[in-house]
C-alpha cells in the first residue's frame, strides 16, 4: 500500500473501517502527505466507530497537510438508527483509478508483523493487489462511499465502451475480476457465494474471522459437503470479540455431521475473509459470514477467476490449516485433534 501511494501521480483514495493514529497510521499518513506534496489529490475515508479513539488533533493535522478526510455515519439523533448502523466496513486503496488493494487489512498496528502476537496485538489477514480495468470499478466504489459520507445522492455514470484499437498485439492472459459492493439489504455477496458454491465440483474452502452464517449459507455448505465436495472452514481460536467464538462453535455439530471439516487457527487473531472454490475462483474482501457483513454494513469484495491465483490461495489455505487444530467432535465441550 505504501509503495502504491508513493507511485501515485494524480489521485489516492484510501478507505478503511479501522484507522489508528499509532505508528502504522503515521507511516501511512507520511506517504499520503508526500503524495499531497507532489500535487496528488488525496482522500481518506474512515468509519466513525472503526476510528474511535484516534486523536482529533491528529486528524486536524492531516487536513492541514492537504489530505481530505471524511468520517462515515457519526452518531446523530435525526439519522436512521441514530447513526449506529450501517457501518462502512470496507478496506480499499485506489491509486490513479488504475490499481489498488482490497481485503481485510486496516490501518493500525494489528497488521504489523512482530513477535509476541496475541488476539489484540497482531492479526492474520489477507488482501489482494489489483490493477487494470477493474481499477475503474474500485474507483467508482470509493466515490459512492465518499458521497454517502457527505450525505449526497450519487448515481454512477454509465460505463463508456471504448472502441478496440486496430492492429494491436493481443493482451497477455489476465484474471477476470468482479468488484462486488455489499450494500445494506442487497445481499450481493451472499447471492454471489451461493451461486458460485452451486457450481463447485471439487472444493469450497472458507477462512472467516466472524463466522455466523444464516440458514441459506449454512445449508449451501452442508448440501455441498453431502454432494461430495471438499468443504473446509477455517476460523479463529481466539478473537477480539470473545462472545463471537461461542456463537461460531454452535455451528460445529451441524457442519461436522454433514462432513464439513472445521479448523481453528492456532496463532494470533485471524481476521481474513476469503473463499476459494475449485482452485480457480477466489473471493477476498471485507465481508464476513454473519448478518452484519452480508446484509447490514457497507462491504467490498473482489471475486477473481484465475487458475494461478486460485492455486496460490489454496496453498495459503493449506499452510494455514497446518498451523491450526481440526475440530472432530463436539460432545458438550470442544475436543481438538492436532
Amino acid at each position: 500500500m505504501r509503495a502504491l501511494v508513493a507511485g501515485a501521480r494524480e489521485t489516492v483514495d484510501l478507505e478503511s473501517y479501522i484507522l489508528r493514529d499509532d505508528e502504522v497510521g503515521e507511516e501511512i499518513a507520511t506517504v499520503l502527505r508526500e503524495a499531497v506534496g507532489r500535487g496528488v489529490r488525496v482522500r481518506l475515508l474512515t468509519d466513525w466507530i472503526g476510528a474511535r479513539g484516534i486523536s482529533r488533533r491528529w486528524v486536524d493535522g492531516l487536513r492541514r497537510d492537504g489530505i481530505q478526510v471524511a468520517m462515515f455515519n457519526p452518531p446523530a439523533f435525526r439519522s436512521r438508527w441514530f447513526g449506529l448502523l450501517p457501518r462502512d466496513h470496507r478496506k480499499l486503496l485506489v491509486v490513479d483509478g488504475a490499481a489498488g488493494v482490497i481485503g481485510g487489512v486496516g490501518i493500525g498496528r494489528e497488521w504489523k508483523p512482530g513477535p509476541g502476537a496475541t488476539a489484540g496485538t497482531q492479526w492474520r489477514d489477507t488482501a489482494v493487489r489489483i490493477s487494470g480495468p477493474a481499477g475503474d470499478d474500485m474507483g467508482r466504489a470509493f466515490e459512492a462511499m465518499w458521497q454517502r459520507a457527505h450525505r449526497r445522492r450519487w448515481r454512477r455514470p454509465p460505463r463508456v465502451q471504448q472502441p478496440a484499437p486496430e492492429h494491436v498485439e493481443p493482451p497477455a492472459p489476465a484474471a477476470r475480476v468482479a468488484i462486488v459492493e455489499g450494500d445494506p439489504l442487497r445481499f450481493r455477496v451472499a447471492r454471489a457465494f451461493q451461486l458460485h458454491a452451486l457450481t463447485a465440483r471439487r472444493s469450497i474452502w472458507i477462512a472467516d474471522a466472524y463466522f455466523m452464517p444464516n440458514f441459506g449459507e449454512l445449508e449451501t455448505l452442508v448440501g455441498a459437503a453431502r454432494d461430495g465436495v471438499d468443504v473446509r472452514v477455517l476460523v479463529p481460536s481466539m478473537s477480539d470479540h470473545r462472545w463471537m467464538l461461542g456463537i461460531t462453535r454452535r455451528y460445529y455439530h451441524r457442519l461436522l455431521a454433514a462432513g464439513v471439516r472445521v479448523f481453528e487457527w492456532s496463532g494470533a487473531m485471524m481476521h481474513a475473509k476469503t473463499t476459494v472454490i475449485d482452485g480457480h475462483l477466489m473471493r477476498v474482501g471485507s465481508t464476513d459470514f454473519n448478518p452484519l457483513g452480508m446484509g447490514i454494513n457497507f462491504e467490498l469484495d473482489a471475486v477473481i477467476e484465475d487458475a494461478a491465483l486460485g492455486a496460490e490461495a489454496e496453498a495459503m489455505f493449506v499452510a494455514d490449516i497446518e498451523q491450526s487444530q481440526e475440530i472432530t467432535s463436539v460432545p458438550g465441550w470442544i475436543r481438538r485433534r492436532e
